[in-house]
Parts: structure tokens; sequence; C-alpha cells
């Protein structure tokens, strides 16, 4: 299944590192786990990822926080829509295609992104095709290079069924791939069109918000 969001996208069971293609390599741009776990009875996965990009903070945040453009480069993410804001608290609806070996399906959710400033998106889930999705963005300045940290890390289970070791490898590969197209877009820094502000209304992963199983 490939992103229920920018919020699905990020679960394995394994450690797996994508090297970044540059005059640094000392080091692994994307780290990406996931495994699987069991939480209140129910099989989740658990996914924990982190890349670094040269973007400064307050880029980075505009740009994760401008879920309205999402769409363009999140892979599979079809729209992403604020219905609310109020204060930190932002209200988003998103659809997406989740694709399964020779099957494909629309997925349809709504969560709430909590925002701290310059720190933290926290996502959850309010109604969706999830029986549990919860999520969270950090980011953490690197005054070395005036870049940026991003971590992310969040527990799902889609509401239909997803095999258990085939279903890992594929979220796995779907992390991957939504966070390889995420900061290689904050890499990118300002867009060609200005963006808004992260006080006003405005749709966004994740953060909010990553990708489903295929």
């Amino acid at each position: 299944m490939r992103q229920l969001l920018l919020l699905l996208c990020l679960g394995w069971s394994a450690p797996a590192l994508v090297f970044a293609q540059g005059p640094r390599t000392d080091a692994p741009k994307l780290q990406v786990a996931v495994k699987r776990i069991m939480q209140d009875a129910l099989h989740m996965y658990e996914i924990d990822a982190s890349g670094t990009v040269q973007a400064p903070l307050p880029v980075v945040w505009r740009i994760l926080t401008g879920y309205d453009r999402m769409e363009e480069f999140v892979p599979d993410l079809v729209s992403c829509r604020v219905l609310s804001r109020n204060g930190n608290e932002v209200i988003i609806e998103q659809f997406g295609n989740a694709r399964f070996l020779f099957m494909s399906r629309s997925i349809h959710l709504i969560v709430r992104a909590t925002e701290q400033p310059m720190s933290s998106i926290d996502i959850a889930l309010i109604s969706g095709d999830m029986k549990h999705y919860e999520s969270r963005w950090e980011l953490v300045p690197v005054p070395e290079t005036g870049g940026t940290k991003v971590l992310y890390t969040g527990r799902m289970m889609p509401s239909f069924y997803v095999p258990g070791i085939l279903g890992t490898n594929i979220i796995r590969g779907d992390i991957e791939r939504m966070m390889g197209a995420v900061m290689a877009r904050l890499d990118k820094g300002i867009a060609p069109r200005a963006l808004p502000s992260a006080g006003t209304d405005i749709a966004r992963t994740g953060a909010a918000v990553p990708p489903a199983p295929r």
C-alpha cells in the first residue's frame, strides 16, 4: 500500500539506509526502520525515520506546514487540505491511493495536526481508513551546517488487511520513497511560488502526514 499520507508513509520492521549522493558520504542522509508490534490487542507498524537536509529550520517548517501543497511532492497523495485551524491545532483532510499487488483503492483520512512552531508536529487520527494512526515530526537545527535534522516517528494500523512480514517490507519501501521525496523537496528550499506562513490557513507529514501500506 502506498501512503496513507505523509503520515502513513513511514513504517518498517528492519532498519534500512539510503546514502546521500554527494561530496559528504561519511554518514547516511536517510535512515528508516520499521517493525511490527502488538499494542492494544492490535498488530501495528512502528516507524522510525530520520534524515538531514541543508535547508535552514524556518524553510523546513514552512514547507512541512504548507499542507495545501503536499500533493505536489508526496507520492500517491492526491489531495490535502485544511478544514479548520484553531490556534496551533489544524484539522486536515487527505485523499490518497493505496496499491497492493494488483489491487488499488482510495484512502481517505481526517487528522489533527498539533504544531509546536519550529519544533514539532504531532498528528492524530480523527477518522478514516485506519484502525490506529499517530505520528510525530521533529525538527532539530544543525548549527555546524546551518541545516536541519528531520525525525519522523509513528504507529499505524490500516483498517483493511495487510499481510504481516510482506506488509512490513511494503511499508518500509513506501516510507523510504516518501521520505526521499520530502527530503528532496526540503533541500530545494523556497518554492517558485511564495509559500504561506505557518500562521495562515493552509493544508501540508506530516507531516502531517505520511502513507499507507500499498
